[in-house]
């Protein structure tokens, strides 16, 4: 991550990238994270908002509003 945000920086004049740095930063890793997390717990929701660090519900409304699929697989 710190070599992306350093190689990302670096792409602007005077290395600043402009306003709003953060939230473009967590909507390009919100998914794919979410996405691994769920993946590692085989789309246990509970399991992987626990792994996460963050509330079941939260999770469960980010999954929504980023219109993630969760596959559920036994085992």
């Amino acid at each position: 991550v710190e070599a992306y945000l350093s190689s990302h920086f670096s792409g602007f004049p005077n290395g600043v990238p402009p306003p709003g740095l953060y939230h473009r930063i967590l909507k390009e890793i919100e998914v794919p994270l979410l996405t691994a997390a769920l993946a590692a717990t085989r789309g246990n929701q509970i399991r992987a908002a626990d792994l996460l660090g963050l509330n079941r519900n939260t999770l469960r409304k980010k999954i929504r509003d980023l219109d993630i699929q969760v596959y559920r697989s036994g085992g």
